[in-house]
């Protein structure tokens, strides 16, 4: 994740967030649709053991959301991305397709409202909402500050957690910043992981690696004791064979918003609160009936918390 000024946190900061992330997600959702033996050779080999998963929920069941007066929304035109799976992926039927995109069908559902899909390059997904090209925007946007000058958005839907990652031998069930005192801990430059570790973990020894491969590989070749980034890509990552079964992830998530985001949203154009409120209820009911919890299962064998 990269790190910038407030004034540079834009969408093309959100871009770089994302991408690293995509890395690792891309080559599962890929072998899952083409069945490729080259893209399966990045997936968990059959019959390894599988971590326990853990499903995010953002949804207190005591704080149920008002049913807001649904007979006034018609049509919701869905925005989403091209190619992030697998969040957004283009199907083999030529379709949209993804968690982001199965999650929109299941929002409509529940509103009972026609429901239309459209896929556009993700550094054109603002202005289209902004012209009235679409409704809503559903392709892993974190919210910040500057994008909520921009838009509004639903409650989070899912978060991207920061985690340590050590070899199978050095494994610590929990991190303090006590613990990692004179060990070498790896991440990558200008991220916001990097800066993290600067502000709370001043006693470790810190390495800097131009990016995730770089990163990765240092923690397999024993340069460092520990590396710190990307929950999600990271776990694709420890249960796919690139990792060599080297690595594990050591301690719990982090999730501090002032360095990895308040979470992921729906936007929506500014105002517009009979869609945003439609739809924090729509997520609610998907969440209370489980199947949220189906859905993430789908598509994440692996749990990044």
């Amino acid at each position: 994740m990269r790190l910038y000024s407030r004034s540079q946190l834009n969408l093309r900061w959100l871009r770089t967030v994302r991408a690293a992330a995509a890395l690792s997600l891309g080559a599962l959702a890929c072998a899952a649709l083409s069945g490729s033996a080259a893209y399966a050779q990045n997936i968990a080999k059959p019959g390894a053991e599988a971590a326990p998963q853990a499903v995010p929920g953002f949804w207190d069941p005591r704080r149920r959301p008002d049913r807001p007066d649904l007979s006034r929304i018609s049509v919701i035109r869905f925005l989403t991305e091209t190619d992030y799976p697998p969040f957004n992926f283009t199907g083999p039927d030529g379709n949209p397709a993804g968690f982001n995109v199965d999650l929109a069908r299941q929002l409509c559902e529940e509103i009972k409202v026609t429901c239309t899909i459209q896929m556009r390059r993700f550094e054109t997904l603002l202005d289209a909402i902004a012209s009235n090209r679409g409704d809503a925007i559903i392709a892993s946007l974190a919210v910040t500050p500057q994008l909520r000058a921009r838009v509004d958005f639903t409650d989070p839907y899912y978060r991207a957690p920061a985690r340590f990652v050590s070899r199978r031998d050095a494994v610590m069930p929990e991190i303090r910043p006590e613990y990692l005192e004179g060990k070498k801990v790896g991440a990558v430059a200008g991220s916001a992981h990097e800066a993290y570790l600067k502000a709370m973990f001043t006693d470790a020894e810190l390495h800097s690696y131009p990016n995730d491969d770089a990163l990765r590989l240092a923690l397999r070749r024993g340069e460092v004791d520990f590396i710190f980034g990307d929950a999600i890509s990271l776990a694709f990552w420890i249960n796919g064979t690139d990792s060599g079964e080297c690595c594990a992830f050591s301690g719990g998530p982090f999730v501090e918003s002032r360095y990895f985001g308040e979470g992921i949203g729906i936007a929506v154009r500014k105002g517009n609160d009979l869609l945003r409120q439609a739809l924090n209820w729509a997520l609610f009911r998907v969440w209370e009936k489980g199947r949220y919890t189906d859905l993430w299962l789908r598509y994440f064998s692996v749990s990044p918390f």
